[in-house]
């Protein structure tokens, strides 16, 4: 594990700012574990697990073998990670990787991407090309340990996985349709009703990651469209934060009141006139918006929780 000093903790934070010294290749995937007061996230392509302390601003990175797309809290403290080879969990007090669902069905050259967990502890997770983004990948949903139960095919990047409060809407984009769905969840049987279009963007930009905050209003990265926005529940547009990287990727509340909004992005096939332009790319920011978060589902081991 190496560590990183970070600058100081957010409290509180007066503007956008950037968190911590590293520099991520790709940062995506950040989660608020209330419990431990830390924020989690990954570098897909060092690859990493990376974890904040609030109390402290420091930045712990445990280098991973893989390839690490996504990855969910676990009910017992640990970290589910989703990588092409297996599903495993990682003890972040130990730094120990132990398997947990093997023998994944993922052809050569594909990898996970965006992940997130309902609140019965069903993790869903998208696959992709991790080269070509052609429309090969999956949509998956994992209930304790498995198998993995595909769900979509023809997906070229799975993003934006999120659930409304009540948990009655699944929110997800193939960001090369430059557009978000929103999709009927039935929470008990965790079933995907049809697809509406929720949110649109334009070329270039497409929509990332996203997180939902308590008011039900959806908050997403736009990628090669350097902002924030946040989306009333009838996908209006409500909000637009712009930020001082083009490649947002992802967001999540964070914070002992979940009123910070954490936001990671890409530093990947920058020239150098584009680093020049946007030093920050590739760093973790915060922002505190004036509306709070909620707690991030943790992931059920032994399969769905009935409440």
């Amino acid at each position: 594990m190496n560590h990183i000093t970070a600058l100081p903790p957010l409290d509180p934070p007066s503007a956008l700012q950037r968190v911590g010294t590293q520099t991520d290749i790709l940062g995506e995937c950040p989660l608020w574990d209330e419990a431990a007061q830390c924020l989690y996230w990954v570098d897909i392509r060092l690859p990493a697990i990376r974890r904040l302390c609030h109390a402290s601003g420091q930045v712990d990175t445990w280098p991973m073998p893989e390839l690490v797309g996504s990855i969910a809290l676990v009910d017992d403290a640990r970290l589910l990670v989703a990588m092409p080879s297996q599903i495993a969990l990682f003890d972040p007090a130990s730094g120990a990787l132990s398997p947990f669902v093997a023998s994944l069905p993922m052809p050569e050259g594909h990898r996970f991407n965006d992940g997130r967990c309902d609140a019965r502890g069903r993790f869903w997770v998208g696959s992709m090309h991790n080269i070509t983004r052609a429309p090969e990948g999956t949509l998956f949903c994992l209930e304790g340990a498995g198998p993995l139960k595909a769900v979509r095919h023809g997906i070229s990047i799975p993003n934006s996985l999120a659930f409304s409060p009540s948990g009655d809407t699944l929110y997800f984009a193939d960001s090369l349709h430059y557009r978000i769905y929103a999709h009927p969840y039935a929470l008990e049987t965790g079933s995907m009703g049809k697809a509406q279009v929720f949110a649109q963007s334009a070329p270039p930009a497409f929509p990332d990651g996203s997180a939902v905050d308590a008011e039900g209003f959806v908050w997403n990265a736009e990628f090669n469209g350097g902002r924030l926005l946040r989306y009333a529940p009838d996908g209006r547009l409500d909000r637009e934060i712009a930020l001082p990287v083009e490649r947002p990727t992802c967001c999540a509340f964070g914070g002992p009141n979940l009123d910070t909004l954490y936001i990671t992005s890409t530093s990947q096939n920058m020239s150098e006139a584009e680093r020049l332009a946007h030093p920050m790319a590739g760093a973790l920011m915060a922002i505190r918006p004036g509306v709070c978060g909620l707690p991030e589902p943790r992931f059920a081991l032994h399969g769905p929780r009935t409440k």
